[in-house]
């Protein structure tokens, strides 16, 4: 079983910034692909960005440009850096570890809110 705490989020206005943290609870935070999810009402919940164990990532394409994921295995913690953030960012931000074998995990959510 692996825990995920969520930190970072808030209320921002548009053109700011915010980073989310992810910490994992696992030893073996290594070998998981770790990925940002967001759900916004009304809507269905969206892959935002990932990265996998060999540093690979992928992006949505509304947040190419603007958000960065990043993993620091020592500290088995996982980031998303969110600039330029406009109020279609708005959504829940759910952090996610995954492995074929060992399982899928997520997180409780973190709230952003980009408005002025």
């Amino acid at each position: 079983q692996v825990q995920l705490v969520e930190s970072g989020g808030g209320l921002v206005q548009p053109g700011g910034s915010l980073r989310l943290s992810c910490a994992a609870s696992t030893s073996m935070f290594n070998i998981y692909t770790m990925g940002w999810y967001r759900q916004a009402p009304g809507k269905q919940r969206e892959l935002v960005a990932s990265i996998t164990s060999g540093n690979s990532t992928n992006y949505a394409d509304s947040v190419k440009g603007r958000f960065t994921i990043s993993r620091d295995y020592a500290k088995r913690t996982a980031y998303l850096q969110m600039n330029s953030l406009k109020p279609e960012d708005t959504a829940v931000y759910y952090c996610n570890a995954r492995h074929t074998i060992m399982g899928n995990y997520w997180g409780q959510g973190t709230q952003v809110t980009v408005s002025s």
